[in-house]
């Protein structure tokens, strides 16, 4: 367990507002592999890319051993640590999904609280509760577990109006933070919502970076902790693929 617990330190101090930890999300070993040789610190899974990769749809379409599986496998493959995004929990206690996570050698999850189940998203006290339970599970064991708790009050499936995400967020965040998270992440945040939620909560901040026309710098300057790329990797993969296969069905022809 010691080198588990020193990967999960090394991850939590990546996270440093103004010079944060980029991570360029993985779905496979090889993917994975790619990322350490690049030269990057930690590898990071993008359920959304391993779900389609495996033949399933996002938000736990896909059943949780294979998801499992997946993760296990780009942990066993790469030397630093391992960040799984672990949606919203596949149905687990807390403290299973953790002795789970844990078991399979990962340093840190994201958890979100999107209700996969019956839409919208799950009540903001059964999650920080759900997080505070995660936390003192992962105390018990000796593996201080990143905990990236993603709020979905921007995403494109929260049923919130327009004029109320903010807001949510922010209370979402400090919520979640105080719980026992190490970092919030709220994807489908505008600079403008970072800054505040930077400014008001407190804690390490997770931006999503939108690859063809992010700015890290702007990001920097806001005083994000941590930025990821989601599925993007992937989908630009498939792009290559495609043109790459072309040419092949046109001599074919």
């Amino acid at each position: 367990m010691s080198d588990r617990a020193d990967k999960a330190r090394l991850l939590r101090s990546l996270h440093i507002p103004g010079a944060p930890l980029v991570l360029p999300n993985v779905w496979d070993v090889g993917s994975a592999r790619a990322v350490v040789d690049a030269g990057f610190p930690v590898v990071a899974t993008a359920s959304n890319a391993i779900a389609a990769a495996l033949g399933y749809d996002d938000g736990e379409g896909a059943p949780r051993d294979e998801m499992m599986f997946v993760a296990q496998r780009i942990a066993a493959s790469v030397d630093v640590p391992v960040t799984v995004d672990a949606e919203a929990g596949y149905g687990m206690a807390p403290e299973e999904l953790v002795e789970r996570l844990i078991g399979i050698g990962v340093a840190g999850c994201n958890i979100e609280d999107s209700d996969h189940a019956d839409g919208g998203l799950i009540d903001v006290d059964v999650r920080a509760t759900y997080i505070a339970r995660m936390r003192a599970a992962a105390d018990r064991i000796g593996v201080p577990l990143v905990i990236n708790a993603r709020i979905d009050s921007f995403f494109p499936t929260s049923p919130l109006a327009e004029n109320r995400k903010r807001a949510d967020a922010i209370s979402r965040a400090e919520a979640y933070w105080s719980a026992g998270a190490d970092c919030v992440f709220p994807p489908g945040a505008g600079p403008d919502d970072l800054r505040v939620v930077v400014a008001e909560v407190g804690a390490p901040v997770n931006a999503g970076f939108p690859l063809k026309r992010g700015s890290l710098e702007e990001l920097r300057a806001i005083g994000v902790a941590r930025v990821s790329v989601g599925p993007q990797l992937y989908r630009s993969a498939l792009d290559h693929l495609h043109t790459d296969l072309q040419p092949l069905f046109e001599v074919r022809a």
